[in-house]
């Protein structure tokens, strides 16, 4: 039987007319029906541009410059590539599709979304601002870091480039035992210690920098998406100018062609490996930021018209031009730091050939065809070529200098940004110029993704707890100072250990579960049909059918097959960490010690607690006499639909403070639950 349309959706209302939240809100704070206040409308954003580019920033982060590229040299290269962009399509884009439509039609964050759909559902909202919470405290950690790299830029050599000069004739072993790059990471810039179980003190430098960072971010975010979205057009563009540059400048640079063929070279055979699966998988998730809530709190503020089935197409394939363009910048650099290394190799080389007598140097087979003795006169391949052809004829000491060898040696995460690029860079002329443009473009992506995250946790509290839109401006204020201050963990000695334990741990399991229950609440407790409906509402156009089998089976699999692999190497793999050996000068791997695997259970639990605690709540109400009466038809109102929301038209007096109520326009969404209900009345009769 065909339905009647809905009030508020019938070609007269506002909805159906295409009224925006913008349009909504030029009668908010006025008088409703019978002199009730009308809550002032939501915040929306000034201009598409302004919400694409806040997208954009958030999903493109420091993940896809430094995660990414190691990825791809880890896992087949161009074989990575193809298998990344089969999931993406398969997998990715429809769950960020369901995010962006789910958002869109409630015109809430996480919490009301998810509450709005089933209040047993609310614990998915509050786990995605858990885990926001935990994400934000060591993230802003990075950015502190940055903002240290980029005022140490300023300097002429750069402080990196050479170790300290020696004191009373002996040099700094840590320095001659690694190299000043690396040296400086972890002892002028971390001060680090052995392990985690020596904590030390808070470093000074970085805690200043820590509490720049959070000053940054507070003062970008005190009005909201108004403040903050003026500063995307900066921060969500700058970070592109600057690859361009790089990606310029690179592929002039001597061995940038043998590093990007070197990346891309595709290795086919490794799509059998799980792992490499798992791999990609973990990064298309969190490249497109699935599960934090800030996807949801950003496509809230849109309006209801607004095409986001075109926007989860366009944010996910510039999140992967993004990936697959700072991967040709990081390994034309790299391909440049290799080779000037095989160079360095062959210098020193030729110096312990030329130490050898000149009776020892014609009575051995290996002697070589060219000048030992002038070494700027032999290039890499003729050394190459002689040392190939006479093998282990060769002296012991005397090694093969290949640019591969040392492109072999992979880096990831802040190694490749503060040790292996940095050195790379300053090798570049003008290095400072090179070093202040690089850092203020971490910067930048770490800014605009640490504005998605707050946002995930800001939006759906003032949401769900009215009280907090009235004082907006103390939550933002309160949220930083609170981040703030748990954050000086991360400024200890050991502060970056804890970085690695949380970066590892606390996000990538919950936000897992979290996508799983989101799977579900859609496409099986409300119903893929039923949401497909409200899309087709929304935007007048019904979107392709395959996204139902792709929410109800495919996208469903995969998260679990994910969830499986992840639990299998944390139960058979004991979880380990890469600390620095201050007396070798050598990064070492440790196990985690009993206190840390705790802390690391408790963060999992915590993030993942308040959905059971959403369902036990829930379950209890009902059992109290505080929901509907039991029975199916009561189980049936609790599931509403969306797109017949319309903040704007509810009274205050409806809306129970505190968030413990119902979801604004929760009983004009139970329309449909109860034209549903006469059907089947009138079917019956």
């Amino acid at each position: 039987m065909e339905k009647s349309a809905l009030p508020g959706d019938e070609n007269g209302g506002a909805v159906a007319n295409g009224r925006s939240e913008t349009q909504i809100s030029d009668v908010a704070g006025r008088d409703g029906p019978e002199g009730v206040a009308v809550e002032p409308a939501r915040d929306a954003w000034g201009s598409k541009i302004q919400y694409l580019l806040a997208q954009v920033g958030f999903s493109v982060g420091l993940g896809n410059v430094w995660r990414f590229p190691y990825l791809c040299h880890l896992n087949g290269g161009g074989a990575f590539v193809l298998l990344y962009v089969l999931l993406l399509v398969v997998v990715g884009i429809p769950l960020f599709f369901l995010e962006l439509a789910a958002g869109q039609c409630i015109q809430q964050g996480s919490i009301g979304v998810w509450k709005t759909i089933s209040p047993k559902l609310v614990g998915i909202g509050y786990s995605s601002c858990v885990v926001c919470f935990f994400v934000a405290l060591y993230y802003n950690v990075i950015i502190a870091w940055s903002l240290f790299y980029l005022g140490s830029s300023f300097q002429y050599p750069l402080p990196w480039e050479e170790c300290p000069e020696p004191v009373n004739n002996q040099t700094v072993k840590e320095c001659t035992g690694s190299s000043p790059t690396t040296y400086f990471w972890f002892r002028k810039t971390l001060d680090i210690t052995d392990s985690i179980d020596e904590t030390g003190q808070l470093n000074p430098i970085m805690t200043g920098c820590l509490l720049a960072a959070w000053a940054i971010v507070c003062l970008a975010m005190i009005k909201g998406i108004k403040s903050s979205g003026k500063v995307m057009y900066f921060s969500s563009i700058f970070p592109y100018v600057v690859l361009l540059c790089f990606l310029i400048r690179g592929l002039l640079l001597d061995g940038a062609a043998e590093g990007i063929i070197y990346m891309f070279y595709p290795k086919l055979e490794l799509w059998g490996n799980v792992q490499v699966w798992r791999q990609a998988a973990t990064q298309v998730f969190f490249a497109l930021g699935l599960g934090f809530g800030s996807i949801i709190a950003y496509s809230s503020y849109n309006p209801r018209r607004n095409n986001c089935h075109r926007d989860a197409l366009m944010v996910s394939f510039i999140n992967f031009f993004t990936s697959v363009f700072a991967t040709l910048v990081v390994f034309a650099v790299l391909g440049f730091r290799a080779k000037n290394i095989a160079k360095e190799c062959v210098l020193s080389n030729l110096k312990l050939l030329s130490q050898l007598s000149d009776v020892e140097l014609e009575q051995n087979p290996f002697s070589p065809q060219f000048n030992i003795f002038e070494p700027s006169s032999v290039s890499l391949e003729e050394y190459r070529e002689w040392f190939l052809r006479n093998g282990s004829g060769v002296p012991v000491n005397v090694t093969d200098c290949n640019p591969e060898d040392e492109m072999k040696k992979g880096a990831e995460g802040t190694g490749l940004a503060f040790i292996t690029f940095t050195q790379a860079m300053s090798l570049f002329p003008a290095s400072p110029f090179w070093s202040a443009l690089f850092f203020l473009m971490l910067l930048n992506l770490g800014l605009s993704t640490m504005f998605g995250t707050m946002q995930g946790i800001l939006t759906p509290l003032m949401d769900n707890f009215k009280s907090l839109m009235r004082h907006k401006t103390i939550l933002t204020v309160g949220s930083c100072t609170v981040g703030f201050l748990i954050g000086l963990m991360f400024t200890q000695r050991c502060g970056n250990y804890f970085v690695t334990m949380f970066d590892d741990y606390s996000a990538t399991l919950p936000l897992i579960i979290v996508v799983i229950f989101e799977t579900l609440s859609v496409a099986w407790i409300y119903g893929a049909d039923r949401f497909l409906d409200d899309i087709e509402n929304m935007l007048q156009w019904r979107p392709p059918a395959v996204y139902r089998i792709i929410w109800k089976y495919i996208s469903l699999l995969a998260m679990v097959g994910l969830l499986g692999a992840s639990l299998l190497q944390m139960l058979f793999k004991r979880p380990t960490y890469v600390a620095w050996n201050r007396e070798e000068a050598t990064e070492v791997r440790l196990e985690y010690p009993g206190w840390a695997l705790g802390v690391l259970t408790i963060l999992i639990v915590i993030a993942s607690l308040p959905i059971p605690l959403g369902v036990l709540h829930s379950l209890l109400r009902s059992w109290l006499g505080a929901a509907p009466t039991w029975g199916a038809n009561a189980e049936r109102e609790t599931y509403t639909k969306c797109s017949s929301v319309d903040l704007d038209s509810v009274p205050v007096d409806t809306r129970e403070e505190g968030g413990d109520g119902e979801s604004p326009g929760a009983e004009r969404c139970r329309l449909l639950a109860r034209e549903d209900e006469a059907e089947e009345a009138t079917t019956e009769v």
